[in-house]
């Protein structure tokens, strides 16, 4: 009774879950039942003993005898066990006897050793390794993965840890890290040779006239529809005293000429502009390239782009609708995320059943993970169980303790009367034909 209650207090104020509360409240009724039957056989005997000693006192037939000193030995046996089977939890009777309490006086001696016990004989290499090799795990792995219902499931798993893995981060957190990582790698990069290498594979490649193209084409549909324009410029530009329809004539001729030059421009894709624009190109990206003056004007201009608000937004808001998108995808069982997740697993899952080579270099990895662990990390698992068991209280741990074990304990209590009743049977049997 005394631990069912102590159970019940300590998980109230623990905040236990229900279902481990119940499943210790039936351990507690289980042992204190194994409790009440122990001390009962030894109620037995001890009613027996005095039973049969009253009626030895008078004319008693042999047999009361025989009786008499087996209920004397069970009860002595049932004591002896029940002094052992308490001393391991507490003081019998309260009483400063020494080498009882042995749990509650010797608990962080008694978690050192069982952490060194589960070490040396649970987290040896060759004990890990062993048994790596026979559970074939890439072996099964691949067998369930190629299930499209287990495929689904790993990736539905996969989905709510990488969506509470992104709703954990914290938006200012993550642009605060962009612009420490990403922004500052980019500003210790020269962009000159970069950009001038880059420059010169796509001039080799020609992959630069489309743009060229594109401007000629854009350069020619401007002069052709901005003639009031061109106009303009060249009677602003024409002396005070020349006469009106002078300037027309020459501005009629210049526009002229310059449209002549764009169309050819555009046309030919041999012109001598196009020509003076390919080598223009060129010697701007052997001047990023080589040239100091060019390389320092390009790393100026990168630190204004840098440094530019609107460029730290961009990635604030890149960072937000990336994560939208992350987590729509992940939410959604029929994006085109989860679609492929899915897919990669059961090819995985297929390749891992039917590949005896992909399967072994798996099984390899595993291993020596599991080695690394075992050998880098053993004294901090076991430290787990050492620091658990010290931080319990001295009372606390024994009752832990007991509730699990305790049950099967009684048995000894059990097991004492009865087999001292027996012993007790023998002594007086072999005593009286001997003498």
């Amino acid at each position: 009774m005394r631990a069912e209650s102590v159970l019940c207090a300590r998980c109230q104020n623990r905040g236990v879950s229900q279902a481990s509360s119940a499943a210790e409240l039936v351990r507690a009724r289980s042992l204190r039942r194994m409790k009440a039957l122990a001390t009962g056989l030894f109620l037995l005997a001890a009613l027996i003993y005095v039973l049969t000693r009253w009626w030895l006192v008078g004319t008693a037939p042999a047999w009361v005898g025989y009786v008499n000193a087996a209920a004397e030995a069970g009860m002595v046996g049932a004591l002896a066990d029940w002094f052992a089977v308490t001393a391991l939890f507490r003081r019998p009777l309260g009483l400063p006897i020494p080498h009882t309490a042995i749990i509650p006086t010797r608990k962080n001696s008694l978690g050192r050793n069982l952490g060194d016990f589960v070490g040396g004989n649970f987290l040896s290499e060759q004990v890990v390794v062993d048994k790596l090799d026979r559970a074939g795990i890439a072996s099964r792995a691949g067998e369930w993965l190629t299930d499209r219902d287990n495929a689904e499931r790993a990736t539905t798993e996969l989905a709510a840890a990488a969506r509470g893995a992104v709703q954990v981060l914290r938006d200012e957190e993550v642009r605060q890290v962009l612009e420490q990582v990403v922004l500052r790698k980019v500003v210790d990069q020269p962009w000159g040779p970069p950009l001038g290498r880059i420059l010169g594979r796509v001039l080799e490649d020609g992959s630069h006239r489309g743009l060229v193209d594109l401007v000629c084409d854009r350069a020619y549909e401007w002069v052709r529809d901005n003639y009031e324009t061109v106009s303009r410029v060249v009677n602003q530009r024409s002396p005070s005293w020349s006469p009106r329809f002078f300037d027309s004539m020459v501005a009629d001729r210049v526009y002229s000429e310059v449209l002549s030059f764009a169309w050819a421009v555009r046309t030919d894709p041999e012109h001598r502009m196009r020509a003076a624009v390919d080598r223009f190109l060129i010697e701007f990206a052997t001047d990023l390239r080589e040239d100091p003056v060019t390389m320092a004007r390009a790393d100026r201009i990168k630190h204004q782009i840098l440094e530019h608000p609107e460029v730290r937004n961009l990635l604030g808001s890149a960072w937000t609708t990336a994560k939208r998108m992350f987590l729509e995808a992940a939410e959604d069982p029929d994006s085109e995320l989860r679609t492929r997740v899915r897919e990669g697993l059961r090819s995985f899952g297929g390749r891992l059943a039917s590949e005896p080579e992909l399967r072994e270099k798996v099984d390899g990895w595993l291993r020596e993970a599991a080695r690394y662990v075992v050998t880098h990390y053993r004294s901090e698992i076991t430290t787990l169980i050492t620091d658990t068991v010290e931080r319990w209280d001295a009372s606390e741990a024994s009752d832990r303790i007991e509730l699990h074990v305790g049950r099967d304990l009684q048995f000894i209590r059990i097991n004492g009367t009865v087999v001292g009743a027996l012993a007790g049977l023998a002594i007086h049997t072999v005593t009286h034909l001997l003498l």
